[in-house]
Parts: structure tokens; sequence; C-alpha cells
């Protein structure tokens, strides 16, 4: 994993099938994104996760998963360059974590919260750095942001934290907010080489 290069995780259910609507805005984001030069990260499985890696397939991008292993409905997708198996639910997060200048929240169930709580509370913390956030699709959010909206109102999180995250339901805006948050954000920029269907992966400005 110390190879795929800076990628952008996306997190989202397993359960929606390939003729979903969320799983094809999943697949068009990521594609986008995998334009920009990142690698896709996703939990590894079905639904979700394989769109977002689908989408970076169509475009040549890389795509590599942390595909948890479970009894039932969890395997790794047929989209990925590299992936890892994983018995514990706490190492997939951190893997998802440590190699991502950005997260992508779709729609999802318990763990995609998770998932989406643990990054955002690094982030709030400064135990990691101030990586953006997109939460996509604000119909199916509705009520978490209303719920946040509320946190505030009561103190448990403060007026600055509402700024840690985006919410839209617009590939463009979301593909702004990673080349303003991300790539101009952490100093990143092309490899040198013949650029394909996609950029050369990015790479860090300064390379110890």
């Amino acid at each position: 994993m110390h190879f795929v290069g800076p990628c952008v995780t996306v997190f989202g259910s397993a359960r929606f099938k390939e003729d979903h609507p969320y799983y094809e805005k999943a697949r068009e984001l990521a594609a986008a994104i995998a334009r920009l030069g990142f690698t896709i990260i996703t939990g590894g499985g079905p639904g979700i996760m394989e769109a977002a890696n689908r989408g970076a397939k169509d475009v040549g991008g890389r795509s590599v998963g942390c595909n948890i292993v479970l009894p039932h409905e969890q395997f790794h997708n047929k989209y990925l360059d590299k992936w890892v198996n994983i018995k514990y639910f706490f190492i997939r997060k951190i893997l998802l974590a440590k190699y991502s200048y950005a997260f992508v929240v779709m729609p999802g169930g318990f763990g995609t919260l998770d998932e989406y709580f643990e990054a955002i509370t690094l982030i709030q913390t400064k135990k990691v750095s101030n990586f953006p956030i997109i939460i996509f699709d604000k119909e199916f959010h509705k009520h978490l942001l209303d719920h946040i909206s509320y946190m505030r109102k009561q103190g448990t999180i403060s007026e600055e934290d509402l700024s840690l995250f985006l919410v839209t339901d617009s590939v463009d805006e979301a593909i702004e907010y990673i080349k303003k948050k991300s790539i101009e954000g952490f100093g990143l920029k092309y490899s040198s080489g013949k650029r394909s269907r996609v950029p050369k992966p990015l790479r860090w400005l300064f390379e110890g």
C-alpha cells in the first residue's frame, strides 16, 4: 500500500446495485477524481465501493481496496488493481485514512457513518491534517445534517467544526473543492512523464 500514491477515499454502502442512482453517481464522481491523478481507495467491497473503484478504472485511473473479511455481504470487487484483506474494522479505517488526501461520504449505513465520524474526529482534534471531507447527496444525508446542526446548537461541537466538510450534489463542486483543499492545499503536483487518459500520479511537492 505504500506505493499507491496520494489517494481519495470513498465511503458508502455495500448494498446498492449497479442500476441504483447512488451507484451511478459514485462511479461518475470517482472517475472525475481519478482524472485529477488520485488513486481511488475504498473498502474494496460491492455497492458504492465497487462503483468508485469501477469509476477509476473507467478512465484509466488506479484503484485499490481494503477489504474487510465478513461471513456475508462483503467480498472484494473486480475493479481493484491491488487490495488487502483485513480482519478488523479499526485496521481498515487506519489504512483508509493513512493514504488519503480527501474523503467522500456517499449514502451508506452504520459502517459508512462510523468511517465518516472517525475521519472528521481525527481532523477536528488535529490528529491528522485538515483533509477535505465531502458529504454527497443532500437528501439522503438530510437528517444527519440536521443532527449535526443540533449538536452545534447544544454546544457539543463548535461553529468552526461545520467548515470541516462540504455538502453537495454536484460532481463539479466536489472536484473544485478537492483541487483547492487537497492539490493546492498540500502542494501536490504531477509527476513527470507522458500524459495518458489521466495525469500521472500526484506526488509530494517535496520528496524526502
